[in-house]
């Protein structure tokens, strides 16, 4: 009996944890992260997390953090066709933008397996082809770049206060991962139509193209829905929603889902990313290999290239010059400039 009642008082404070943390942050109209059990997020944790994603000591070499990848003023995203990494080695695969990441239902752009942001961490930092952190094979040396200062042990103790040692490579993990969820992007000029009835917030010619984004003659809202303007999205009460890729008719010679499922129909499958702030972003797709957000529109606008593994949403459309200014305006309209520019989610070591 104590022992169900304890664990009803933790979920408890978990939940006001949560709700704390939460309070002010969450958009209107959003729902609330789902959090995993044995990640409770916490302020302390949030961060934590802040200062060692821009923290250049977490990269084999201590040239590269998350946050060379991952910049604030591009949506968390690094401008780049191709990433690199902290070797200087290109990788195959853009940058994801991390706006309102704590809501994927997956991670990276090809990945059925990793489902949590603590699992997707793995990839930056332990990969070797191609190198990104370089922290394989380097735990230890890491982790003594932050007992060897007085102030970062503190910051670690007043995030996991409970769980000795405090300076650990899965607390970084963690750490990093409470302060991707919260950042949340939900101020655009469209989320102010939308869910601040603010009936200014769209102009007639942003209205126009959210008109054609949701119709049944362009179909942009079958893979890119919900509240986040992505594929499946998860989140606190929701039920599991299943994963959805798309081989969307890029001539590419990266073999997308099918690398990891060996599955002849998802060849060339990648997941459906955010739209979110998506003018800020460029280059697209998941080679990077479009260049501006009209040349995206033309491509869906012809079906992409044609294939036995193009997916069969990916059909083309008619669509004027003008109504595509319209989409083009609507797209911009979800660029959120107080996300891009939130002190609160910058650099803690720049003062």
């Amino acid at each position: 009996m104590l022992a169900s009642l304890a664990v009803v008082c933790l979920h408890s404070a978990s939940d006001r944890g949560t709700a704390a943390v939460f309070a002010g942050r969450l958009p209107r109209g959003f729902p609330v992260p789902q959090i995993p059990a044995d990640n409770p997020i916490s302020e302390e944790k949030v961060q934590l997390g802040r200062w060692l994603f821009y923290d250049t000591r977490l990269s084999g070499n201590q040239t590269y953090s998350c946050s060379s990848c991952h910049r604030q003023a591009r949506a968390f995203t690094d401008g780049r066709a191709q990433a690199l990494g902290s070797t200087g080695e290109a990788h195959q695969r853009s940058a994801l933008s991390l706006t309102n990441v704590a809501y994927n239902a997956s991670y990276g752009w090809a990945d059925e397996q990793r489902r949590t942001l603590e699992a997707q961490m793995e990839v930056p930092m332990y990969n070797e082809h191609p190198i990104e952190l370089g922290v394989k094979d380097r735990d230890a040396e890491i982790v003594s770049r932050f007992t060897s200062r007085s102030d970062d042990v503190e910051r670690f103790r007043a995030a996991f206060p409970e769980e000795p040692p405090a300076v650990t490579m899965p607390h970084v993990v963690k750490a990093i991962a409470s302060f991707e969820r919260v950042l949340l992007s939900g101020n655009s000029p469209f989320d102010r139509y939308l869910y601040q009835d603010d009936r200014s917030g769209l102009s007639p010619q942003e209205l126009r193209g959210s008109a054609l984004f949701f119709s049944n003659r362009l179909r942009c809202s079958e893979c890119h829905s919900s509240f986040n303007l992505s594929g499946p999205v998860r989140y606190e009460g929701a039920p599991m929603a299943p994963l959805v890729f798309h081989n969307n008719g890029l001539f590419s010679l990266d073999l997308g889902l099918f690398a990891q499922t060996r599955r002849k129909d998802d060849m060339g499958r990648f997941r459906a990313p955010t739209l979110r702030n998506i003018a800020v972003t460029a280059p697209y797709m998941h080679d990077g290999s479009v260049p501006t957000l009209r040349a995206a529109v033309e491509h869906y606008t012809r079906g992409g290239h044609a294939g036995p593994s193009r997916s069969d949403r990916i059909r083309g459309f008619q669509i004027s010059e003008a109504e595509i200014d319209d989409l083009i305006a609507f797209l911009e309209s979800l660029t959120d400039k107080d996300f891009l520019t939130n002190p609160a989610l910058s650099d803690p070591h720049i003062k």
